[in-house]
């Protein structure tokens, strides 16, 4: 039945994203839901802020408001999460969810290529094609295929600085 689940948006006050991820996460756990709802997310991209002259790589919520929600739509388990305290409502017209296509799926990245499709290993030089270091070149000195993330050295401020990007951010440099 897993199989069937498309991802869905549900709308919530702003801030407790991640509450309402736990609280969903919770519900389907105590109902036995797992098959019905087998995945809620906050998407967040990683983000390099300055304060002075330091600079920190900070998770920032993609789409603040929102939870991504992996499930088959069926009475309950539309029940479950348009009842969940925080959640607001569905995305989609009048009280029908409408699920995200495969397109939208891509496009927000949910669901990550498996780190073969890529075919980089440690060593190899890469260029980033998208995100806050886009334009950047560096040598991948760690692979994370568990996270789908790469660890990249780049030249910053004369020295060499690695930062942690998701892998469909980097394209292999002939």
């Amino acid at each position: 039945m897993a199989d069937e689940a498309k991802w869905y948006v549900a709308h919530t006050y702003s801030g407790y994203e991640n509450k309402v991820k736990a609280n969903i996460e919770k519900s389907v756990e105590n109902r036995g839901m797992q098959d019905l709802i087998p995945d809620v997310r906050v998407p967040v991209e990683e983000v390099v802020e300055k304060k002075g002259d330091k600079e920190k790589v900070v998770q920032r919520k993609i789409f603040p408001g929102y939870v991504v929600i992996k499930m088959v739509m069926t009475d309950e388990s539309w029940y479950v999460v348009r009842n969940t305290r925080g959640v607001t409502g569905f995305v989609g017209p009048g009280s029908k969810p409408v699920p995200l296509s495969d397109a939208e799926v891509a496009r927000m990245g949910i669901e990550k290529p498996l780190m073969a499709d890529i075919g980089v290993q440690i060593g190899d030089f890469v260029e980033i094609k998208s995100g806050p270091m886009e334009g950047f070149s560096g040598k991948i000195a760690s692979v994370d295929p568990a996270n789908g993330k790469v660890g990249v050295l780049v030249s910053m401020f004369n020295r060499e600085t690695q930062i942690e990007i998701d892998y469909s951010q980097v394209a292999p440099v002939d």
